[in-house]
């Protein structure tokens, strides 16, 4: 059960709060309280229902960003079998910022990579909080090209505030790291299925979402740049990065309907940290569908069409 609470669920955990002491002194004084337990009950339910029903784009970035919500290896976990991780770019080092290797998917030889942002203190600094430096994006640019030389579709989970701006990162070639992993999955000749689990931020998130078909968790967001950012760039006032998350049009939701994702993905009621076993199920029978309709192509097909869905994004027609 997530033990951090968010500032808008705290008047769903007070009133559980209540429910428990009622519980409590029912069983305490041998009362019968089952009826006002249930109405109880029945608010408390109701009430997530509005308040998870009515998500504002904020309250959405927050749960993006939930310490306990599950990463690439909780989905490789509940969804994948006998996976096998694979390490290092064979040019400078291995970034555990990105996980990668490969494993079997409903049986099936596939390769899966993503980002790790950690799950306390110590894992967060060791996989620098899922930012990836170029070493990671070759990294898992070795694994795509691995993956089309076998045949094995491409999984990629990503999770990243964006991708690491050190001194190191720009002396080692981050910006051509991301540049070549966009051009080569543009042509990869295997299946790619892209899915924002949590943060999708920048260049560090554009680097492995590149291919067939790109999805969205519920609570999910995408962006060029984060709104604290944003704010501070525009604005010059990081403070209002509140009102930023507004403008840039950052959600699953926004996405969909600006054409750039195909797909959004529901989250259990208040969350995917709420149920990890829940949303891999839900998730784990989008991929299978949606890779079930891309191995059906020829490759010459699903290339053209990995081709027209790009460059469809950000066309307006006007008059």
């Amino acid at each position: 059960m997530p033990s951090i609470m968010l500032e808008f669920e705290k008047p769903i955990a007070e009133l559980e709060a209540k429910i428990e002491e009622l519980k409590n002194f029912s069983n305490e004084k041998g009362i019968n309280l089952t009826e006002e337990i249930s109405t109880m009950q029945a608010k408390a339910e109701a009430l997530k229902k509005e308040i998870f029903g009515n998500l504002t784009p904020v309250q959405r970035v927050a749960i993006a960003r939930h310490p306990e919500r599950p990463g690439t290896l909780d989905y490789i976990k509940h969804m994948f079998e006998d996976f096998i991780e694979l390490h290092g770019d064979r040019y400078f080092g291995d970034d555990r910022a990105v996980i990668g290797g490969i494993a079997k998917f409903q049986g099936l030889p596939v390769t899966v990579i993503g980002h790790a942002k950690g799950k306390d203190t110590k894992d967060n600094l060791a996989r620098n909080f899922g930012m990836p430096n170029p070493e990671g994006n070759r990294k898992a640019l070795r694994l795509m090209e691995q993956a089309e030389k076998f045949g094995r579709p491409v999984f990629t989970f990503v999770d990243t505030p964006g991708a690491h701006c050190g001194m190191g990162a720009e002396e080692r070639g981050q910006a051509l790291a991301i540049a070549q992993n966009l051009a080569r999955l543009m042509k990869l000749r295997v299946p790619v299925v892209n899915t924002i689990i949590g943060e999708g931020g920048s260049g560090g998130a554009l680097a492995i979402a590149v291919g067939d078909c790109l999805m969205m968790l519920e609570n999910s967001v995408f962006s060029v740049i984060s709104p604290e950012s944003f704010a501070s760039l525009l604005w010059k006032d990081p403070a209002r990065s509140q009102e930023a998350v507004g403008v840039m049009k950052m959600t699953a939701y926004d996405l969909a309907e600006l054409g750039i994702i195909d797909e959004v993905v529901p989250e259990p009621l208040g969350g995917a940290h709420k149920d990890h076993h829940e949303i891999a199920a839900r998730l784990g029978g989008t991929l299978k569908k949606s890779l079930e309709s891309l191995r059906k192509m020829s490759v010459e097909e699903m290339l053209q069409k990995r081709y027209e869905k790009f460059r469809g994004i950000g066309q307006f027609i006007s008059g």
